[in-house]
């Protein structure tokens, strides 16, 4: 079987070296454009090129895939990916985080298959991970679907559920999402080439939307509901973190728990802030024990040890 891959980001990557490591024939690779990355803005090219390239494999990296853009080089780019695929006569393309809209044109060529990180129809979009965090989901799991032109709306051929622990955040339940869509999707092809891949519509019942994840969503607000603040430090972490603005400064929160607090200081209040108690701060309900911090151009400390360097007692988060 001959397999067009297009993924960018890491979770896109595992799937890839899965694919190779099963022994599928991989003539080509879509990825998006090189980005700038770290202190020095260095274009820097994604987790799923740096695989390609270790493996011999062609790196494709148009802007758009559509043919049709108002930008000429965009459209330039596009028809002449179209071209190359075309010329491939491939038998499936695998698509994992991409990040580009994929059109008719493209879904015509061959048959699409995609690797989703929820519980189809919970969570079409660009966020599912972060967002059944977010919103306290039991469970999520990974979704191998068929691709059409609306989102994430095709029909679900494979579905397997992961259970979200209180000690999950974005980056650990994206590793295990990862690895698992890395080894369902090797299934699901196994399968389309003994002909036994079923195709099952997606129910018109609960249907939720992932939007992309916002930086501003990143300031916690202390009046809401403890709960509610623990999941967003969770969904928040590793990106964008959660942050505090406390006495001005911004503070990043990594990590927290649900703490018990029937005080009656405003929310925002830091109620404790020592090496017993740890760093409490009083919520519109119950309270926030805050476990790892950090401070503009600083390090990720422990509670203990940023109260020794900034001392929060009787302060308060706005």
């Amino acid at each position: 079987m001959k397999v067009v891959f297009a993924g960018t980001p890491e979770f896109a990557a595992v799937a890839l070296r899965e694919l190779i490591a099963a022994g599928f024939t991989i003539p080509l690779v879509l990825t998006q454009p090189d980005r700038p990355a770290g202190r020095g803005m260095q274009l820097q090219a994604s987790a799923v090129k740096q695989v390609a390239l270790e493996h011999g494999i062609e790196v494709a990296q148009p802007l758009s895939l559509r043919t049709d853009s108002k930008d000429p080089q965009r459209a330039q780019e596009a028809a002449a990916a179209h071209e190359r695929l075309r010329a491939l006569d491939y038998d499936v393309m695998v698509v994992a985080a991409y990040g580009l809209i994929l059109p008719r044109s493209t879904l015509d060529i061959a048959p699409c298959i995609n690797i989703h990180g929820s519980l189809l129809p919970r969570w079409r979009g660009a966020a599912p991970i972060h967002r059944a965090i977010e919103s306290g989901d039991l469970e999520t799991g990974v979704t191998i679907m068929g691709m059409e032109e609306g989102l994430d709306t095709g029909p679900m051929m494979l579905i397997e559920r992961v259970a979200i622990e209180d000690a999950d955040t974005t980056g650990s339940l994206h590793d295990k999402l990862a690895a698992l869509g890395g080894a369902m999707i090797v299934e699901a092809l196994r399968r389309l080439g003994r002909g036994e891949l079923p195709a099952t519509p997606q129910p018109e019942d609960g249907v939720t939307y992932a939007a992309k994840i916002a930086k501003e969503e990143a300031k916690l607000d202390f009046a809401l509901p403890a709960v509610e603040l623990w999941r967003k430090v969770r969904a928040f972490n590793p990106f964008p973190a959660a942050q505090g603005v406390v006495n001005g400064t911004v503070v990043k929160i990594w990590q927290a728990e649900l703490l018990e607090y029937q005080g009656n200081a405003a929310p925002g209040t830091v109620v404790s802030a020592d090496a017993v108690e740890g760093i409490v701060v009083a919520c519109g309900a119950g309270a926030l024990r805050l476990l790892e911090l950090q401070k503009p151009g600083g390090k990720r400390l422990a509670a203990a040890e940023f109260s020794k360097s900034f001392p929060l007692v009787g302060l308060r988060f706005e």
